[in-house]
């Protein structure tokens, strides 16, 4: 394994991949713990990754191991204060409406939600890290913008899509 190339990757990705872990979660603990997880299982196999595409596969593992442990435990998601710019906004009252939005969805849709509007990928590519069909990207992210517009429309003007 070329270790120096995994470190100059995992430096590079770590923090995008905490925000986005972070949303997903509510739990900050949480998801510093996923994330050191999911560059654990890549850097194990970096060798076949390294060419390919190791952040999706990164985002992958987390969104998975964190809906598995979330039925496992079928508890809510809690609320933390915002953690030192690794959320989505430096402003505190944003955070708070980003997070508290958040907390109404479905595990599943909460992932679409994060990996479709605050990392920008495409449905395909949110598909392919939930290994769903994009039909269901697509029916899971309309059923969460539904239900952000009826309890939470100020999230909706953040991530560009107004009531």
């Amino acid at each position: 394994m070329d270790e120096q190339e995994f470190t100059a990757w995992a430096a590079g990705v770590e923090r995008s991949l905490l925000r986005s872990t972070y949303l997903l979660t509510g739990d900050l603990h949480r998801a510093e713990d996923l994330v050191q997880e999911a560059l654990v299982k890549v850097a194990m196999r970096w060798d076949r990754l390294r060419d390919g595409n190791p952040t999706a596969y990164a985002r992958t593992i987390v969104v998975r191991d964190h809906i598995s442990w979330w039925r496992r435990r079928g508890r809510e998601i809690p609320v933390e204060e915002p953690f030192g710019g690794a959320g989505v906004s430096s402003d505190p009252d944003t955070a708070m409406v980003v997070r508290r939005s958040l907390q109404r969805l479905t595990p599943a849709q909460r992932a679409v939600v994060v990996l479709r509007h605050f990392d920008d990928l495409s449905v395909e590519e949110t598909a392919q890290i939930l290994r769903v069909a994009p039909g269901t990207v697509k029916s899971q992210n309309a059923a969460a913008l539904a239900r952000l517009r009826d309890g939470a429309p100020e999230l909706l003007a953040l991530i560009g899509r107004a009531p």
